[in-house]
């Protein structure tokens, strides 16, 4: 497996993933097909038998308390039995209010879906103090919760404002989506389908790993996770299919312990 490791492999998930070993893996974060578009990678004739298939395939390389994400839409693990591999322990809502596409017929789906799955009953780390938010509330308001007497003395005592920051709870309207103007867009091929922010896979690599954990991105797409992984002193294993992607994501990797020079700065105005 070491020949693997903190590296892009291009070929198909379903087939390198044996190469793994079981009860190896402490975090996969997995942003593969929808099954809402046209794009040949994304067309799947069920996304919740596909999705039931990774999960089944997951559950046996994770550690006892290993966690997935598992990215989507909000009805890509419904009526498949996922219980019997992994517990669901949250649906996290991304919020993207500047989509473009405008239904006409129906409510404009602003939202992607992050199933947080865990192996077991306990997630074997949650790093809250790693992912900690603003907390927006006014000063009266804030007084006048904790002088409650089940905060002030009672089994809440813990719930009092925390000057480090909060919970950013499960509904994330915090981290914008890329346009073709971010800087980080490695490939405009990527935008809005493949590429997400890295401050997104931030949150969850910091939230559900440390340093030194072996984290895995099945469907790495331009190596954003990867990036992250490096960035954040976390192991990974990745594979993409598209090689002309493994060939962005592996360049990504190569320049992140090298300062931005001009080339690469034209390179990501322009998506190279």
């Amino acid at each position: 497996m070491q020949e693997i490791e903190n590296k892009i492999v291009c070929g198909n998930t379903f087939a390198l993933v044996k190469e793994i070993g079981d009860n190896s893996i402490d975090l996969i974060v997995c942003d593969g097909p929808y099954g809402v578009t046209n794009k040949a990678w994304d067309k799947i004739s069920s996304v919740q038998e596909f999705n039931l298939r990774l999960i089944e395939i997951f559950s046996k390389k994770l550690k006892k308390g290993g966690v997935l994400y598992l990215f989507g839409k909000h009805d890509s693990v419904d009526f498949v039995d996922y219980r019997k591999y992994l517990n669901l322990k949250s649906r996290i809502i991304w919020y993207l209010p500047s989509r473009l596409s405008q239904g006409r017929i129906n409510y404009t789906n602003n939202y992607d879906t992050i199933f947080y799955f865990v192996k077991g009953e306990k997630a074997r780390c949650f790093n809250l103090d790693s992912i900690r938010v603003p907390q927006l509330v006014e000063l009266e308001h804030r007084f006048r919760c904790e002088r409650v007497p089940s905060v002030v003395n009672g089994r809440y005592g813990k719930t009092r404002f925390d000057e480090r920051g909060k919970n950013p709870g499960d509904v994330w309207g915090d981290i914008k989506a890329l346009t073709y103007r971010s800087k980080e867009l490695a490939d405009r091929r990527a935008l809005n389908t493949v590429q997400k922010p890295e401050l997104l896979i931030e949150r969850l690599v910091l939230a559900s790993s440390c340093e030194g954990d072996l984290v895995l991105d099945p469907f790495a797409g331009v190596g954003t996770c990867p990036v992250v992984c490096k960035r954040l002193s976390r192991r990974f294993i990745a594979f993409e299919v598209n090689a002309s992607f493994v060939a962005v994501a592996t360049r990504r990797l190569e320049r992140l312990n090298r300062p931005l020079d001009k080339q690469h700065s034209l390179e990501l105005a322009h998506g190279f």
